[in-house]
């Protein structure tokens, strides 16, 4: 059985450069870099909003184009934004919210052929809020030889609304507030070493600012 998380982690404040372990609470503080393994598969997690797909772009480049996963900054990236592409040059006529469940299934069918199948680590974008998720990003990971860990970017309420709105998506207020408890129940969780289950090799908290100054997310053998 795996041991529980542990909390306390501190970067080294002269090299900036952190391999996670357990539980590491970066919110409120700066790194420069995380580095992992090179069979590692690792998850940015966040409620709608918080800046998942920006962090990914900034730190391995842009899919804003790309209908397929894609290998980016030595990793193989895999974004709903990749699925949402796909399915709107065949379904684009119709209601997104028509077409939205086949997004979902699409990028966990990719999350589960790269996951298994990549020569690269490989970067993930989800939610976090749903443990069936979890389950399944852990248990496909187990079955490619990886190690899982999470990159949990926790931001006010208020601030993920506003990134949905500035993205131009519209957001349903009971929806996202199901999200954000269930967020806030995870965080719990994780930083009481009570979740999530499976348990992840690590999980890095970081807030707007920390997920801003990173500066790299590298992978080393």
């Amino acid at each position: 059985m795996s041991p529980p998380l542990e909390s306390g982690l501190e970067p080294a404040p002269e090299s900036r450069v952190l391999t996670p372990e357990a539980v590491v609470d970066l919110r409120g503080r700066t790194v420069d870099e995380l580095r992992y393994p090179a069979t590692a598969a690792v998850v940015f997690n966040g409620v709608p909003g918080a800046g998942k797909s920006t962090a990914l772009r900034r730190l391995f480049g842009s899919i804003d184009d790309a209908v397929d996963s894609v290998e980016l900054g030595g990793a193989t990236l895999v974004d709903s934004q990749q699925s949402r592409n796909w399915w709107r040059l065949r379904l684009g006529r119709l209601p997104y919210p028509v077409w939205l469940p086949i997004v979902h299934l699409t990028h966990y069918l990719r999350i589960r052929r790269a996951l298994r199948a990549a020569a690269t680590p490989v970067v993930v974008h989800d939610c976090g809020t749903r443990r069936w998720s979890h389950r399944l990003i852990a248990a496909w990971a187990e079955q490619g030889g990886r190690d899982l860990h999470l990159v949990m970017i926790d931001v006010p309420s208020d601030a993920a609304r506003d990134g949905q709105r500035t993205r131009g998506r519209r957001v349903n207020r009971l929806i996202f507030a199901r999200h954000y408890g269930r967020w806030r129940r995870l965080v719990r969780r994780v930083t009481s070493g009570t979740g999530p289950r499976p348990v992840p090799a690590s999980a890095v908290l970081v807030d707007r600012t920390t997920i801003a100054q990173l500066q790299a997310v590298t992978f080393s053998s």
